[in-house]
């Protein structure tokens, strides 16, 4: 007699997990409430300088 599960039996262990996984995901978003941040003072006016992955000044562009 041999002690290894059926491929259904993995994917049913499988589908479980990820069902209890969900729930719990759904458990922790339900409780977070959203924080918001201050106003940013002396930051730069405009859009966010580094929106594109380098940072971008009056024009010109700088990698990091």
């Amino acid at each position: 007699m041999s002690d290894q599960a059926t491929p259904e039996q993995i994917a049913a262990r499988i589908a479980e997990a990820g069902r209890r996984a969900n729930a719990e995901a759904q458990a922790r978003r339900a409780k977070e409430t959203p924080t918001q941040l201050p106003p940013e003072l002396g930051g730069p006016k405009g859009p966010e300088p580094t929106r594109y992955g380098d940072w971008e000044r009056k024009g010109v562009v700088s990698d990091f």
